[in-house]
């Protein structure tokens, strides 16, 4: 471990303002990889061996070639300052496994839904139990180099409204997860403003300079 992240670790270790964001979405989008790719730490991963026993119960469509799979949670860390820390968990994508979703949504500011564009199907429970719930989010479609699609089409497959940020990203590379991550903090901040206009404008005044 460098000095660098030997600094942070210690800074986070005294950090009392825990930011958590959860990554959802299909099996085998890349939710493990994006939160391998840009925690800090080494990531916590409960990834299985898939079996014979699971292709009766897991779809396996786009997905053939993969080996191990989540089975409860991805767990990674990105410290913000001396006292904030950003918490990443990364759900799993499996259906037999939803039922641990509604949990790791609790305490959530909000959550990036990773998508397969040659699966966006598989996005719809994603978004259906965020838009449940009443979290914010944004969407990542992730690089498999599958077919092209316009924004608009993906905008109508998944029925997203134009105020739900989309973007394009690899979650192997560290930089472009970290844009995700700016991007859904930037929604957040700007969600927030919207719901706080005087609260806001009252920020953005001038503090008035104490009576001599």
């Amino acid at each position: 471990m460098d000095s660098a992240t030997s600094d942070r670790a210690a800074l986070s270790a005294t950090a009392d303002n825990g930011l958590k964001i959860v990554v959802v979405g299909g099996f085998g989008v890349g939710k493990t990889t994006m939160v391998r790719s840009v925690s800090e730490i080494r990531p916590l991963n409960t990834e299985e061996t898939m079996t014979r026993a699971g292709e009766a119960v897991d779809h396996l469509d786009g997905v053939q070639a993969k080996t191990s799979t989540t089975v409860a949670f991805d767990f990674g860390r990105i410290t913000l300052d001396a006292r904030s820390v950003l918490y990443l968990f990364g759900a799993p994508g499996q259906e037999r496994f939803w039922f641990l979703w509604d949990r790791l949504f609790s305490g959530t500011l909000g959550a990036v839904v990773l998508v397969d564009t040659r699966r966006l199907a598989d996005s719809w429970y994603a978004i259906d139990r965020l838009e449940h719930h009443g979290t914010p989010f944004i969407v990542a479609c992730n690089d498999f180099g599958g077919p092209l699609h316009s924004e608009q089409q993906i905008r109508e497959a998944l029925d997203l409204s134009d105020d739900v940020p989309l973007v394009e990203c690899d979650a192997r590379d560290r930089s472009s997860s970290k844009y995700v991550l700016i991007t859904l903090v930037e929604h957040l901040h700007k969600l927030s403003a919207a719901r706080s206009p005087r609260a806001a404008l009252a920020s953005a005044r001038p503090t008035p300079e104490p009576a001599p």
